[in-house]
């Protein structure tokens, strides 16, 4: 790492997996390398701050760590060591740690959208943040068509592998190669380190991960963000969204729309997921800024070409409007279920549409729409799809 300066530095260093069966990765292996490193050395300063949380067992107390270290003024270097598995209510990343069972995965692990959205706080081109990752099979499938940036002006260097075969358990030797070099002596830069580790750790199947921004201090111009948007186009419409949440920080609707059109579609969610979080903790449930952030999750899930989801997403906005008492006539909430029964129609298999029928029908009964024979058509079309149901028996 190379020496940005009389700053003092932070570094955190994560290595943590399932203490179970489903333990993938050797992940804590890596640590005492690392701990053997100069501080400054993990950080690029002439000194620095080390964290080290070895198989945490307590997501909240690991995001507690790292929002203390991303609260840091000075540049933070993360190294992760672990697994990544995908949730099956919200189909987003995680990191496992040492609790975590497929059951208990969205309390028992790290959402890789926690860890984004601590991260996007900090000033640009500070934070370089490396990672030696095994992803189990829904991950890696997810991991293969979609990036893991986390976010504008962040470095980020890693290696993602498949899952093993049965009973199979990895050591992170691209991150312990990292060790390896800087008790030698030497000081490559973040993107030379990375390519020397990518190639004595190379495999076929594993993927590695590069995304460099200007090094803190240089006077390198950093990466411009996408230009804001007012709103995400919605159908059918023409409908005005709602105003986005004020905020303390720059606006992340650029960023999310930006990631959805370049078809990274769960980061894109997960960015979004974590906002909504933050606006119910902030807000409380039923507030508009929840409802916000709501509707902007169900158009992702509309972009991503999921007319299920979108579907649901937009009923729930629906229905968390009627419960605010506003009426049935507002444009908000006609427009909530216009856009439900929109995705629903794009919906081809009668498994997938059956389900999400009687709400959809309870809501038109409630909001009729402008346009005339609405609650019909769903009702035909529901009536269509038994008929279909019954004919493959």
């Amino acid at each position: 790492m190379l020496i940005t300066g009389e700053e003092t530095g932070t570094a955190l260093l994560l290595a943590a997996a399932p203490s179970n069966k489903g333990r993938l990765i050797d992940a804590a292996s890596v640590l005492p390398g690392l701990a053997a490193v100069a501080p400054g050395v993990l950080t690029g300063t002439r000194a620095a701050t080390v964290v080290e949380l070895a198989d945490p067992v307590d997501p909240q107390t690991v995001l507690t760590r790292i929002r203390a270290a991303a609260a840091t003024p000075g540049p933070l270097a993360l190294y992760i060591a672990g697994q990544l598995h995908v949730d099956a209510k919200q189909r987003l990343l995680h990191v496992a740690l040492a609790r975590t069972t497929p059951s208990t995965l969205r309390y028992t692990a790290l959402p890789w959208a926690w860890l984004a959205h601590e991260l996007t706080m900090r000033r640009p081109g500070t934070t370089t943040v490396v990672v030696d990752l095994v992803a189990d099979e829904t991950a890696w499938q997810l991991v293969q068509h979609e990036h893991l940036a986390l976010g504008h002006g962040i470095r980020l260097y890693g290696r993602v592998c498949p899952p093993p075969p049965r009973r199979t358990v990895l050591s992170p030797d691209y991150l312990k190669e990292y060790a390896t070099v800087w008790r030698s002596g030497a000081s490559p830069s973040p993107a030379q380190l990375h390519e020397h580790a990518a190639e004595q750790t190379g495999a076929a199947s594993a993927r590695f991960l590069r995304v460099d921004v200007p090094q803190f201090g240089t006077d390198e111009p950093h990466l411009q963000a996408p230009q804001a948007i007012s709103a995400f186009p919605q159908q059918p419409g023409p409908v005005d969204a709602p105003a986005a949440p004020p905020t303390s920080v720059a606006d992340p609707h650029p960023a999310i729309l930006a990631a959805a059109h370049a078809g990274r579609h769960s980061e894109a969610a997960s960015m979004a997921a974590v906002w909504e979080s933050e606006a119910l903790r902030t807000y409380g449930p039923g507030s508009l800024e929840a409802i916000h952030w709501l509707e902007v999750r169900a158009d992702l899930a509309r972009l991503a070409q999921d007319p299920a989801r979108s579907c649901e997403l937009w009923m729930a906005c629906a229905q968390a409007r009627l419960a605010r008492r506003q009426p049935t006539d507002d444009v908000d909430v006609q427009a909530a279920v216009d856009r439900a029964h929109h995705q629903w129609e794009q919906l081809r298999d009668p498994a997938r549409a059956r389900p999400l029928a009687p709400a959809l029908v309870a809501l038109r009964r409630q909001v009729p729409g402008r346009q005339n024979g609405a609650l019909e058509a769903v009702q035909r079309r529901l009536e269509l799809l038994h008929e279909v149901a019954a004919d493959r028996r």
